[in-house]
């Protein structure tokens, strides 16, 4: 299982476990890519799955940059160790 991070604005996101990671989905209705991961964060307290994040496609790459350090403080595993 992957945990899986689609990123949908600043404090807008949703959180899902999926079995597989397509490049392209169609989630609630809007185009989302994979733009980083899966990775495997390092062991804290517990055992973390891999992590991908996905954002939507209209984001430029220095869109999803700015919104996933926007992020970072609310959404625990962009936080975490790799």
């Amino acid at each position: 299982m992957f945990i899986v991070i689609l990123l949908k604005g600043q404090n807008r996101y949703a959180r899902e476990r999926w079995d597989q990671l397509p490049e392209v989905v169609d989630y609630e209705g809007q185009g989302f890519s994979l733009r980083a991961g899966p990775r495997q964060p390092l062991p804290t307290t517990q055992v973390w799955e891999p992590v991908a994040v996905y954002a939507a496609d209209a984001l430029t790459e220095e869109e999803f940059n700015e919104i996933y350090e926007l992020n970072r403080h609310h959404i625990i595993e962009l936080g975490l160790e790799y």
